[in-house]
């Protein structure tokens, strides 16, 4: 038993929809991730506990904002094409 459709045309668009969980995830996570551990190091260095930390979540939030708008403009366009073939 199959949890995709055997529709082909249904099947693209669970794909792509998988794919862009996955993408738009590792969008938000990434830079959060990074950017906080980034923040926590600089606090510890130059003992200024949480203002480098607070600082990096912002920065990363607005990285992340703009990764997933530039990516739903793409999807989007990928979704179109898609569903008028």
């Amino acid at each position: 038993m199959s949890l995709l459709p055997t529709d082909p045309k249904s099947r693209k668009n669970m794909l792509l929809g998988f794919r862009i969980t996955g993408d738009f995830g590792a969008s938000i996570a990434v830079p959060v991730i990074v950017f906080v551990l980034i923040g926590q190091w600089l606090d510890k260095k130059y003992n200024m506990s949480p203002w480098f930390t607070i600082l990096a979540f912002v920065l990363a939030a607005l990285v992340s904002g703009k990764l997933i708008y530039k990516k739903a403009k793409e999807y989007g366009k990928e979704y179109k094409e898609l569903n008028t073939k």
